[in-house]
């Protein structure tokens, strides 16, 4: 139980340092004076490669028999992501900032989990990893009202780099705690050349191979969250206002994703994100028309935004899982973590193209457009 304490209270300290840091940087970039496209790229390719790292990392991770090294990169790189953007002058410090913060969530993440569950019972994995969630998510709530109290409270105009730099103590404390878990003792094994490949995808039954491809298609249009921030921000909130938004989704989507889970478990998987992904559609349609005369429905668009959250994070996997055979379930799941991966980037990367070279609203009527097709797509097809 020590580990899952420990793990625990790492990953409360890293979502408090990460959740102080995101709410607030598309506004740091655009106070640079960032090109949207330029934060569409940044976005882009720090989800890109947070995903397509996790895919990887895991299957390393098993074949050297060690979770705790990696365990401990992945937190230290996420440390020294902040300290890269308290030094930062410019987009490019931020990007490289961001990219080196998300190798290190790439690389920790699935070695994380082995080391959670090799470090409990098979009658106790529910409720671990259950707590393990349940700290994470009370971090991540922590970081947003902390860095809302400091923006309330400091002298500066616009303290981002204040935030940026309290960011650093709850990183650093994490990676810390982290030295004192201790990692089970396996046996060493032969190490052999490690490849990843895409031939059992013939294998794969149609219904998977389909969703695979309809999330992948969804993925292209699930472009980065700070285009909902930074669209707030063009429609006169201010950064209190900003954080609080953030906040008010966060809350939301931690309320509803246990009730879709036990609904999901009732009518099916595929109805709650078909509605999921419906939702989707209907709230990025409603940010690419919304006016200043009607900013009071920006809050009623992130709860909502946080029910689609709810509704869709934790069922995909779940339905991709139900509709996969045993032999191939983790080719399959590991499949999806990649191309979903891989659409990240352009996702992020046309959303900051529309918005600077049409209009912030075509930014958003694409994204719903993404989604809307990919609804009917899924209740048509399987």
């Amino acid at each position: 139980m020590k580990n899952i304490i420990l793990l625990g209270l790492t990953s409360l300290l890293t979502d408090i340092s990460s959740e102080m840091v995101y709410p607030i940087l598309g506004l740091y970039l655009a106070s640079l004076n960032t090109p949207y496209t330029i934060i569409g790229i940044i976005e882009g390719i720090a989800e890109s490669i947070a995903n397509l790292l996790r895919v990887f990392s895991g299957g390393i991770s098993d074949k050297l028999k060690k979770r705790k090294p990696f365990v401990i990169a992945g937190y230290s790189s996420s440390a020294f992501g902040k300290i890269l953007l308290y030094l930062s002058t410019n987009w490019i410090f931020v990007l490289f900032a961001r990219f080196i913060d998300r190798v290190g969530k790439g690389i920790r993440t699935a070695p994380r989990d082995a080391l959670i569950s090799e470090s409990t019972t098979d009658e106790k994995k529910g409720k671990v990893f259950g707590l393990h969630r349940a700290m994470d998510t009370f971090g991540a709530t922590l970081g947003v009202i902390i860095v809302y109290l400091l923006f309330l409270y400091s002298k500066d105009n616009i303290p981002f780099k204040k935030v940026f730099l309290w960011s650093v103590i709850p990183a650093l404390l994490g990676v810390i705690i982290l030295f004192f878990v201790k990692e089970k003792q396996t046996e060493k094994v032969e190490i052999k050349k490690l490849k990843f490949s895409f031939s059992e995808f013939k294998f794969f039954p149609k219904k998977a191979k389909i969703y695979i491809l309809i999330s992948t298609l969804f993925a292209l249009g699930n472009s980065s969250n700070q285009f909902l921030l930074l669209r707030a921000k063009t429609l006169g909130f201010d950064y209190l206002s900003i954080i609080l938004l953030y906040l008010v989704y966060n809350i939301s989507y931690t309320i509803f994703s246990y009730p879709a889970g036990v609904v999901a478990d009732r009518v099916g998987k595929k109805i709650i994100i078909s509605i999921g992904y419906i939702i989707y559609s209907l709230v990025y349609l409603s940010f690419a028309f919304v006016n200043k005369n009607f900013v009071e429905l920006i809050w009623l668009l992130f709860i909502i935004y946080g029910i689609y959250i709810g509704f869709v994070e934790g069922q995909e996997k779940a339905f991709l899982a139900e509709i996969s055979p045993q032999e191939y379930k983790a080719s399959i799941l590991g499949l999806q973590y990649t191309l979903v991966g891989l659409m990240l980037f352009p996702a992020s990367f046309i959303g900051g193209v529309l918005w600077d070279k049409i209009s912030p609203s075509a930014t958003f009527i694409f994204s719903s457009c993404i989604s809307f097709i990919s609804m009917i797509l899924l209740l048509i097809l399987i």
